[in-house]
């Protein structure tokens, strides 16, 4: 089941959030641990590579393994804190995993409440490997460790965006200002084995050709087409609107197309 935080705005107006759990957090630390690890590998090839090279910095080499220490101790902090200013409250970690850092009340995170959970780090991640933090954020309703307890942030799943309606194509904006419906039923049973192979190809030749013909040319198609397939259909009353006729063969085809569509 998944557990939800509410926020309700000064405009009165309910956000509603999916809170991350420890196994979404956890995997997302997985990801950023394993780019943290290359990070700190290329550290020391380098550091090996410079002691091997330049013979002056082993008069040194007290300084150089103290700035080496400070730069990855900036490395492992500076990483999750820069990555989430700048980024809206998102790791890589948590970008792959669909994450999101935020204030308790649902804003954007600032600066200060992200240095604050970032550097309680140190704590939340004794005895070792995060096993504080992780225990906090399974057993505390909201899934908070320490440094989220501080500065009042909490971790959610993003919305997933909506993706974009697909582009309609001709044969289905022609079906839509006929106000046709996939579920309307006009071709009996005894019609239906009436109509063969090529009764098919031709009703679907007519449909997909039919929006890109000139006037003239779409009332002549329509009239040659119902003479031929509306009484198979048992459609055929006589009438004479072209309009008319054409919305019988649309609506005969979406309501043959499924099982004609099928057997080819």
């Amino acid at each position: 089941m998944e557990e939800r935080w509410k926020v309700k705005t000064p405009e009165h107006v309910t956000l509603n959030f999916q809170l991350a759990g420890v196994g979404s957090r956890g995997a997302a630390q997985i990801v950023d641990s394993v780019l943290l690890g290359l990070l700190y590998s290329g550290m020391i090839a380098l550091l090996i590579f410079t002691e091997n090279h330049l013979d002056f910095m082993l008069e040194g080499r007290g300084w150089v393994i103290a700035f080496v220490i400070l730069v990855l101790f900036g490395i492992q902090w500076g990483y999750f804190f820069l990555f989430e200013w700048f980024s809206g409250g998102k790791t890589l970690g948590k970008m792959l995993l669909g994450l999101r850092v935020v204030k308790e009340d649902g804003g954007k995170a600032t600066a200060l409440s992200l240095l604050i959970r970032n550097l309680l780090r140190i704590i939340d991640m004794l005895p070792f490997y995060y096993l504080i933090g992780m225990v906090m954020v399974f057993f505390h309703p909201q899934h908070k460790r320490l440094g989220d307890l501080v500065g009042g942030t909490i971790v959610i799943h993003e919305r997933k965006k909506q993706r974009s309606k697909k582009k309609q194509s001709l044969v289905e904006k022609e079906i839509e200002n006929r106000d046709l419906k996939s579920d309307q039923q006009i071709v009996g049973d005894w019609e239906r084995q009436n109509v063969t192979k090529k009764d098919w190809n031709l009703l679907k030749t007519y449909v997909h050709r039919y929006p890109t013909l000139k006037p003239a040319e779409k009332d002549t198609m329509t009239r040659e087409v119902a003479e031929i397939l509306l009484p198979k259909l048992g459609l055929e009353d006589g009438t004479k609107n072209e309009d008319e006729l054409a919305t019988r063969l649309y609506a005969a085809y979406i309501e043959l197309k499924e099982e004609w569509e099928f057997q080819l």
